[in-house]
């Protein structure tokens, strides 16, 4: 899955190495030498000839080639030897040997195999591989993905599924007893109350169908309920870097969220994952109130090999991101990550902070910043809902970013930000490597909740 996917595949180059022989361009080869010389090349005298008579006007003489190139001359005889030689008499037996000869079948003569040349010539790109075994790699790094994703949200998953599982064991029929516990279960998962109540409505449904009335078709019903939930999310917000055209340059990305979130962590790897990709990436400190900040994001920046624009300590930071753009500009920087300083959602000055770096970002970038996203420590719970609640209002957030995903039972906030605040979750931490950045596969995490 490509992390970061805003480059038109037309811009790679085709090498063509795959294509059959007889696609490729045939080699030129000269025209053989013709048995005469050409017609327009001629002799001094017939030159001289043409020149006079253009001179006097007389006609010019039609000058014919000489005929050469005609048989071979004979080789001469040798003076032992008579030039007419008498035939040699056959006897039956030799007459005989020719016929045996001559009736046998002819055998084609058996080339020896030429070593096939293998379709990828270059294992410096990687084209060394067939297509089989590059699919076969691309499924397995599929498969880790998928395998890492299910142990990320391994505590959530026994929060929820087994916990389910427990209620129906030793149940026959689902009665208001069981629908309070499931209620309990949900609601432990941190999925939140008016998502939860919003689930177990469609479920009565289920029953009084008849449609639900063993626990695989419940687990169904809430797998169900819960991607529906995601999916309606990705309606609003920004849920591709595709969607802005490349035209625009750079894409803008400011990361917003308060202190202790993962704020630093995740532009370091998010400007990782992004290079990786082939694009050109730049950092902005705009974090000036922090005394470390710019410090923590130096030893990402190096870790990474990416730029980084920061100035010292108090400097407003609009100002930096003023200076960050233009940087970009020049040097033609496919993408712009900005830090900002972590700030409480109730402190209004550092909000307002925000919109005004918005206003310098958007006048030196069409549309920028083209993604806000939100960072949200799992682990806080409903507390980061109240915060993505307020950011919202102020910093235009078109994205989460979910981190700390694999330390935490209540991994059911993805799903309570999803339908409290229509925003899609773009990203999620689920690990502390630079690669544990993935993108956020609702699928995925629907089916490793209830696998």
């Amino acid at each position: 899955m490509a992390f970061w996917r805003r480059k038109n595949k037309d811009q790679f180059i085709t090498l063509g190495l795959n294509e059959p022989a007889a696609a490729r361009t045939e080699e030129k080869t000269a025209p053989p030498a013709p048995d005469k010389p050409s017609e327009g090349l001629q002799a001094p005298a017939a030159l001289h000839q043409e020149r006079e008579a253009v001179q006097t006007g007389a006609p010019v003489p039609l000058i014919e080639p000489t005929p050469t190139g005609g048989a071979p001359t004979p080789p001469p005889a040798d003076e032992t030897q008579s030039v007419t030689e008498r035939p040699q008499p056959v006897t039956p037996a030799a007459a005989q040997a020719t016929t045996a000869r001559s009736a046998e079948p002819v055998k084609p003569a058996v080339q020896k195999p030429v070593p096939s040349r293998s379709t990828f010539s270059s294992s410096i790109l990687g084209l060394d591989r067939s297509i089989e075994e590059l699919q076969a790699e691309e499924a397995a790094l599929e498969q880790e993905f998928a395998q890492r994703f299910r142990r990320a949200v391994a505590s959530t998953r026994e929060s929820l599924s087994e916990k389910i599982d427990t209620i129906f064991q030793g149940r026959k029929q689902i009665d208001a007893e069981l629908l309070d516990e499931l209620e309990e279960a949900l609601i432990a998962a941190d999925i939140g109350v008016a998502t939860t109540v919003g689930i177990l409505e469609n479920v009565r449904r289920g029953i009084a169908r008849q449609q639900i009335n063993d626990i695989a078709a419940l687990k169904d019903a809430i797998k169900s309920e819960l991607l529906n939930i995601l999916k309606a999310s990705e309606a609003q917000g920004v849920v591709s870097e595709t969607s802005v055209p490349e035209s625009v340059s750079p894409y803008v990305m400011m990361i917003v969220g308060v202190n202790g979130v993962g704020k630093t962590t995740t532009i370091g790897k998010l400007a990782q994952r992004i290079k990786a990709e082939g694009n050109d990436v730049l950092i902005c400190a705009a974090d000036t109130f922090r005394a470390a900040a710019s410090d923590q994001l130096a030893i990402w920046a190096e870790r990474t090999g990416v730029p980084l624009i920061q100035q010292k300590q108090g400097t407003d930071p609009a100002a930096v991101l003023f200076d960050s753009l233009k940087a970009a500009k020049a040097r033609n920087s496919d993408v712009l990550i900005i830090d900002t300083a972590g700030r409480l959602h109730n402190k209004s000055n550092l909000m307002a902070e925000l919109e005004k770096m918005k206003r310098v970002a958007g006048r030196e970038v069409e549309g920028a910043p083209h993604e806000t996203l939100l960072v949200i420590d799992a682990v806080t719970g409903q507390n980061g809902l109240e915060q993505a609640r307020q950011f919202l209002k102020v910093a235009g957030v078109t994205g989460i970013v979910l981190t700390k995903l694999d330390g935490t039972a209540k991994g059911g906030i993805a799903v309570a930000i999803a339908k409290e605040l229509n925003l899609p979750i773009r990203y999620a931490g689920i690990g502390e490597k630079v690669d544990d950045l993935v993108v956020f596969d609702s699928e995925q995490y629907v089916n490793s909740l209830f696998e």
